[in-house]
C-alpha cells in the first residue's frame, strides 16, 4: 500500500519539475516506511532482558529458600524467549520500542546514503544532485547533498529543511512538507547554481516510496 496517493505524487514531481526549471542542480525526494525490520537487535535486547530477570529470580528463589527444579527453570527462560520472539515476528512495530534511538537514526542515516547512491543522485554533472529523505519508523529525515552544492550551503540551511519534513511527517501532513522542502532546496539551488542554457533533466522528477 503507498503512502500517499496519485494526486500527492504528481503534486510533488510537479514542484520537483519547477524547482528544477530555475536552476542546473537536481532534487530527488524518497519517502520510506521504515529504514530495517530491527528484529535481529530488538531480539539482542529482549533475551538480554530475558537473561537478567532469569538471574533475579534465581537470586530471589535462593535467598527466600525456595527450590526450582533446573530443567523447569531452564524451560521456562526458553518459553519466555521464545514468547517474546514470535511477538516481535507477529508485531513489528513493537521492535522500534526496544531500539535505542541513537541505533534507529544509524540505520536511517545508512538508508538515505545507500538510496543517494542508488538513485544516482551523486552522478549528476556539476555535483549539484541533494536527496531529501525521511524515514517515517524512525521520525527522521535528512537532507543528503552532493559535494557541489554541499560545498556553498551552510549546514543551518539543509537543517531548516530537515525541520520542516520532520515537523509535517509528525502532523501526517507528508505532501506539504515535501512542497515545503522543495521549494526551500530550490532556492538555494537557484541561488548558487542558476539554470543555463544548455541545461538538461539528469534524475527522475518524483518521490520514490520504500
Amino acid at each position: 500500500m503507498r503512502l500517499m496517493n496519485e494526486a500527492d505524487h504528481k503534486s510533488i514531481a510537479e514542484a520537483i519539475r519547477r524547482a528544477e526549471s530555475r536552476t542546473s542542480g537536481e532534487i530527488y525526494a524518497v519517502l520510506a516506511r521504515r529504514s530495517d525490520s530491527y528484529f535481529y537487535v530488538a531480539g539482542f535486547t529482549v533475551a538480554c532482558g530475558i537473561l537478567l530477570a532469569a538471574v533475579f529470580v534465581a537470586v530471589a528463589a535462593h535467598w527466600y529458600w525456595y527450590t526450582v527444579p533446573l530443567p523447569v527453570f531452564g524451560l521456562a527462560i526458553l518459553a519466555a524467549f521464545l514468547t517474546a520472539v514470535l511477538l516481535l515476528w507477529l508485531v513489528p512495530s513493537v521492535t522500534l520500542w526496544l531500539v535505542p534511538k541513537r541505533i534507529l537514526y544509524r540505520r536511517a542515516h545508512l538508508n538515505a546514503i545507500q538510496q543517494f547512491l542508488a538513485r544516482n543522485v551523486h552522478l549528476t554533472s556539476e555535483r549539484t544532485g541533494i536527496l531529501l529523505f525521511v524515514s517515517l519508523a524512525e521520525r527522521y529525515a535528512e537532507v543528503v547533498a552532493d559535494a557541489g552544492i554541499n560545498a556553498k550551503v551552510h549546514q543551518d540551511e539543509w537543517n531548516n529543511i530537515v525541520a520542516i519534513l520532520t515537523e509535517h511527517a509528525g502532523r501526517d501532513d507528508l505532501t506539504a512538507g515535501f512542497l515545503m522542502a522543495i521549494e526551500k532546496a530550490a532556492l538555494l539551488l537557484e541561488e548558487h547554481f542558476p539554470a543555463g542554457p544548455d541545461d538538461i533533466n539528469e534524475l527522475d522528477d518524483h518521490l520514490v516510496e520504500l
